[in-house]
């Protein structure tokens, strides 16, 4: 599709979506009355800027069903954010919703190469996470076969994947990598079983810990983007080129702003992403922040796919850790790990707060076959780590060498820091 035909879609879609939220939400439409705009000043998509932003708070604040667009005789489904910081983020869907969710992970499945005749294993968690459910849908949409196993049961996992031939996995990348180590843990060797692609998001994971995966599971990996708030997986995923994530942008509106100003930067420039959903009918979005921070790339893709493109995901602004003034992302220090062969792809960073100066430590495991009781060579691995990770991130860390195995594996999304400044 053209760029001029989507945008005519889109800006139909738009305003339909804003006559929905104006008529049917009382939320929308009082922010839309504050700002002096009606359905009627959104002409086009290029009116978009005139609405006004949606953060997760106003989900909370409006918890449970204050942001619904439909009655609840319409609603089928309810979907909700773990919760971990306050009232869950609660999300409903209608039939059609659903139908547009299985659709959009079917592209990104199709884009990894699945087809009718492949067994996909899901390993999300089912229930109130939208993974486990969205990626079952996207399977069944294309006519594959699903194995929904969820997360957790490790041994079973492994023991079903190799008995039942699954040709995919779709978990985190975490969850991914602590099935492979139970994998080779196991014995059964790795030839025996049938696995090609992995679908992997709900946590950012680096281009080190993609070559991790591909290398320990003999798999293509694939990231899969999505967020709760506006369906689920399925909002994007790359192609065959992995040279960015394709955005589903006919049912998906994706905006770069600047996070502090909110205004739009300039096209190919770093900020932070915004979605206003084109097609939903149970909870619309108007302008969702998702504080993650990326950049759109709109020049054709290779495989000849036109919907826009996003960069990988730099961090979330509101998971950037400031350390003695110094802007830190998880993300950095992860791929700083899996570029050095020493070391597992685990870690722990611990934050605190000690006689008004942060305290910044990094946890780490060492492989088993550079792990040693000679404290010499210990401590060379040790400022090894120390002087890659301080060029990179512009700031020391007080570096821990821990033993194998050590750091508590996840079986959801990864907890990769703890800190204690807040507390």
């Amino acid at each position: 599709m053209s760029r001029d035909e989507m945008r005519k879609i889109q800006s139909i879609r738009l305003k339909q979506t804003v006559e929905r939220v104006y008529h049917n939400s009382t939320f929308y439409r009082k922010k839309m009355q504050e700002l002096g705009i009606t359905p009627n000043d959104i002409e086009s998509i290029d009116d978009i800027g005139k609405l006004p932003f949606t953060t997760k708070q106003d989900l909370r604040d409006n918890y449970p069903f204050g942001l619904m667009s439909s009655p609840m005789s319409e609603i089928v489904r309810l979907h909700a954010s773990s919760g971990t910081t306050g009232k869950p983020v609660v999300v409903g869907y209608t039939r059609s919703d659903l139908a547009v969710w299985a659709e959009v992970v079917a592209r990104c499945l199709t884009a990894y190469g699945v087809t009718k005749n492949d067994r996909i294993q899901v390993s999300y968690g089912y229930g109130l996470f939208t993974g486990g459910l969205g990626a079952h849908m996207g399977v069944e949409n294309i006519g594959g076969t699903v194995i929904p196993m969820s997360s957790g049961n490790t041994q079973k996992q492994i023991q079903l994947m190799h008995d039942f031939g699954a040709n995919g996995l779709a978990c985190t990348p975490s969850y991914a990598m602590y099935l492979a180590e139970t994998i080779h843990a196991s014995g059964i060797p790795l030839e025996e079983f049938q696995l090609r692609i992995g679908a992997f998001g709900a946590e950012p994971w680096s281009e080190n810990m993609r070559k991790e995966l591909e290398e320990k599971l003999h798999i293509k990996a694939y990231d899969i983007y999505g967020l709760t708030e506006i369906c689920g997986p399925g909002v994007g995923g790359e192609c065959e080129c992995q040279n960015g994530t394709h955005l589903w942008e006919d049912h998906f509106f994706p905006e770069i702003v600047d996070p502090v100003t909110l205004q739009p930067v300039a096209p190919g420039e770093e900020g932070e992403l915004v979605f206003t959903t084109l097609t939903k009918e149970g909870m619309p979005m108007i302008r969702y922040r998702t504080r993650d921070l990326t950049h759109l790339i709109y020049d054709k893709c290779e495989c000849g796919r036109t919907a826009v493109r996003m960069g990988r995901i730099m961090g979330r602004s509101d998971d950037m850790l400031i350390i003695r003034g110094v802007n830190v992302f998880p993300s950095q220090i992860e791929s700083v790990i899996l570029e050095m062969p020493e070391f597992e792809p685990h870690y722990l960073i611990i934050v605190d707060r000690k006689n008004n100066t942060d305290t910044f430590e990094v946890q780490v495991e060492v492989r088993q076959e550079f792990y040693s009781d000679e404290i010499n060579r210990m401590m060379e691995l040790k400022k090894k780590i120390g002087h890659r990770l301080q060029s990179v991130l512009g700031i020391s860390a007080d570096i821990k060498l821990v033993e194998p195995r050590s750091i508590e594996r996840s079986q959801g999304k990864a907890k990769r820091v703890i800190d204690n400044r807040k507390i």
